[in-house]
């Protein structure tokens, strides 16, 4: 699979943005009652941005996975503006992809951490999940 990855590498950058609405509020989400960015929504857009970073230089018929998050929100960030979140790849092994994730909005930054993603075979994958959704 390595030999797959070589077009992703250290360095490679991915951002994703989003204004925040009411149903992205902890409330709507599930995570708390004040009505601010819920955590849940920062994390996806975490994910986005590694998304953008990496996913269009895998092979075809490949995806990667989120395996691994490990991050901290400590900023509250109101109803009305807008989030960015960056995730920079630091490494590449096997077919684990590394990456450095922040978020901020138009005041400070709000979050900041890492993030692991697994690159897989989608076919495989698939077939794996539905041989486990038969109970085999």
């Amino acid at each position: 699979m390595s030999e797959f990855l070589s077009k992703v590498k250290p360095g490679l950058i991915g951002t994703a943005e989003l204004v925040v609405g009411e149903e992205h509020t902890a409330p709507r989400v599930g995570s708390g009652r004040v009505h601010v960015l819920a955590t849940p929504v920062m994390i996806n857009l975490i994910e986005a941005a590694s998304l953008k970073a990496a996913e269009h230089l895998l092979p075809p018929g490949h995806q990667s996975l989120g395996t691994r998050l490990d991050v901290k929100h400590y900023a509250a960030t109101p109803v009305g503006m807008k989030i960015r979140a960056t995730a920079e790849v630091v490494k590449v092994e096997d077919r684990s992809i590394y990456f450095v994730v922040r978020a901020e909005d138009e005041k400070e930054p709000i979050g900041d951490g890492t993030h692991e993603r697994v690159v897989v075979n989608v076919e495989r994958f698939d077939k794996r999940v539905q041989r486990k959704l038969r109970g085999e």
